[in-house]
């Protein structure tokens, strides 16, 4: 049976070991080394398999009872950085926005005892917890605009699935899986968004006309949204966008035309520059790829 994976991307803060606590140090230092841990090819399905398995319980649990003692692990110049998956931290999270924002189909689909358990567990959750930060964020159907804006063009890797595919990074893996990942110094991260922010704010409106609504404001909130979260983290952590499961939703030629983090690049540096028509020829390049792409949610 073919497993298929959710239709979302992620974005991912990984830290040093350095930024842990000694004790959570050395877990993750031990962890990293573990040749049991669950690898990144085979994560994000080890992570779905667990979530189903708890929806489909009697009854079903919304949130795992303890957190999860895995991460994703990645390694620089012989240093390794860590991003912890927080399972439980994460579904509360999920839970909280859905029933603010969809409580009918909170209703609906959790039964009455269940969503007081996982109501009174976050409220015990954030009473003890020093800080609630997620190192991981999802978008699920496409990839918000304002998540390419800490990333450089050169900084990509895509992988489509052959055995040993170097893919455009010019790294082999060690297994067939479609990948495309873009990953970077979370210094160049915040840098990148700051410049994004100014010249956004510079040129208050120019978007306007790109789509519906205002897409200037909406886009300046993601990315002060973003500059936010980033400060939270170790200023040498790693910062990595990854298409995940929507790699399923897009063929090899769609793949290797996929270039937008190019062209937010390119439309905020002629947003600085003050080339508007240029800018929102860039933008409107992104957003109608990925409009097309969100559209498959609604398809029947």
């Amino acid at each position: 049976m073919r497993f298929v994976l959710p239709y979302a991307a992620y974005l991912r803060v990984y830290e040093p070991l350095s930024a842990f606590s000694d004790a959570d140090g050395r877990h993750w230092a031990a962890y990293a080394a573990s040749a049991g841990r669950p690898r990144r090819t085979g994560a994000l399905a080890a992570e779905h398999a667990d979530a189903l398995r708890r929806l489909i319980a009697v009854p079903p649990m919304v949130a795992p009872e303890c957190e999860s003692g895995d991460a994703y692990v990645r390694w620089v110049e012989g240093v390794t950085y860590i991003c912890p998956w927080q399972t439980r931290l994460r579904s509360w999270l999920g839970l909280s926005r859905l029933r603010a924002t969809a409580p009918q189909l909170w209703s609906a689909a959790f039964p009455a005892g269940v969503v007081d358990a996982a109501v009174s567990g976050f409220a015990r959750s954030q009473g003890h917890a020093s800080s609630l930060r997620i190192y991981i964020q999802a978008s699920t159907w496409s990839v918000p605009p304002a998540w390419f804006a800490p990333f450089a063009p050169d900084e990509r890797w895509l992988v489509l699935g052959a055995a040993s595919d170097p893919g455009d990074g010019g790294r082999a893996t060690a297994a067939a899986t479609r990948t495309l990942v873009y990953a970077t110094a979370m210094a160049q991260a915040r840098g990148r968004v700051a410049k994004a922010l100014a010249a956004i704010q510079r040129a208050e409106g120019v978007l306007a006309g790109a789509g519906s609504g205002d897409p200037a404001t909406r886009v300046t909130a993601e990315l002060e949204q973003i500059g936010c979260w980033l400060e939270e983290f170790h200023p040498q952590a790693l910062v990595e966008l990854d298409y995940g499961g929507l790699v399923h939703q897009l063929d090899d030629e769609a793949l290797r035309a996929d270039q937008s983090v190019a062209e937010v690049s390119a439309a905020i540096s002629a947003l600085a520059s003050g080339e508007l028509e240029l800018a929102t020829a860039m933008y409107r390049r992104v957003t109608r790829r990925w409009h097309a792409l969100a559209a498959l949610q609604r398809a029947s």
